[in-house]
């Protein structure tokens, strides 16, 4: 039977990178029903608003979607929708599969990690104030719900994948009492439900020396919001950068898949961008949505391009000289 799936093209090289996923899943036969929606700031322009009434419906009544890369400002100006859309959804799980690729070249070789992170509170709750002129307030939030229920997530994920260990990055020797409460919940679930799991902890900046001198040694991480975002780009750099590696965003009800890229505003519209972390992200939501066939055989057409490594079929940051099209129609052809 076929399924409803939302596609928010999103900003910049959105639009270019989410129509070559899509193009790419459609011929490897997924039976999905599209439902293109604004978001971002380009909706913004055209509606007034970055997350229009009507996408936001959308997404609650199909409960899975598929996102392109979404422009934030700096320093100023609106707030992240992605951090929106988490918010709105209750999506506190992101999960960002890392993994050596063939064919692309990079320090290390078998890396094969997955960051888990705490997705809805931390620092990215948002709350900020300016105290008195020059002087800015941010809080940190953790509540025992949100740490133990990342911390359940994280381990019914290595049980359900085989994995074997779980390592908790946190900064519990100075912020005691919300780090603190992260790696009690963490000990906890790891002693109801992580028989068969190897548990460690490691203060955060030494995980992160030791994840760029042998990033072997680990496997599940499990982090709150910040550290996550921090560290999944960090080990994405391991594996060739933000371009080969996807990422989701999970609630209890609702999925959204999302390349973890940004939006590239400098080369939109010029088809050079790579399409390949959307296309990752699309197997993650096509296995989510039990589509495991269709799954399976995209992955083996883009690991097949990889693996043969011609010039005029890769695009340019991964060494080749194809546009994002070519480099979708190049996977489509192994198909």
């Amino acid at each position: 039977m076929s399924q409803t799936v939302c596609l928010l093209p999103g900003d910049g090289i959105g639009p270019e990178v989410t129509g070559a996923a899509r193009r790419v899943i459609d011929a490897a036969g997924a039976d999905l029903q599209w439902i293109e929606l604004d978001a971002g700031a380009g909706a913004l322009e055209r509606t007034g608003h970055l997350l229009p009434p009507a996408t936001l419906d959308a997404i609650a009544r199909h409960c899975v979607a598929l996102k392109g890369p979404l422009t934030t400002p700096i320093g100023t100006g609106f707030a992240s929708v992605n951090v929106q859309l988490r918010k709105t959804f209750d999506l506190y799980a992101a999960v960002r599969p890392v993994r050596s690729m063939p064919g692309i070249r990079t320090r290390f070789e078998n890396v094969e990690i997955v960051v888990i992170r705490e997705n809805t509170e931390g620092l990215y709750s948002g709350i900020e104030h300016e105290i008195v002129p020059g002087v800015v307030e941010s809080l940190k939030i953790a509540t025992r719900k949100g740490c133990e229920r990342i911390a359940r997530f994280a381990f019914n994920y290595a049980k359900e994948r085989g994995r074997k260990k779980v390592t908790v990055f946190h900064k519990a020797n100075i912020m005691k009492m919300s780090d603190g409460l992260f790696i009690e919940c963490a000990r906890r679930v790891h002693e109801e439900m992580g028989e068969g799991i190897e548990y460690q902890e490691l203060i955060i900046d030494n995980g992160c020396m030791q994840l760029v001198q042998n990033p072997g040694q680990f496997d599940v991480l499990l982090l709150e919001n910040l550290y996550g975002d921090v560290i999944s780009d960090l080990c994405a750099g391991l594996v060739g950068g933000l371009g080969v590696v996807p990422g989701a965003n999970f609630g209890d009800s609702c999925a959204i898949f999302e390349a973890v890229h940004g939006s590239a505003p400098t080369i939109a519209g010029q088809n050079i961008a790579n399409p390949l972390a959307v296309i990752m992200s699309g197997v993650m939501m096509l296995r989510h949505l039990g589509l495991r066939e269709p799954a399976r055989r995209i992955k083996d057409a883009y690991n097949a391009v990889l693996t043969d490594g011609r010039a005029e079929e890769l695009t340019r940051d991964i060494g080749g000289s194809a546009g994002t099209t070519e480099f979708a129609e190049a996977i489509i052809r192994r198909l």
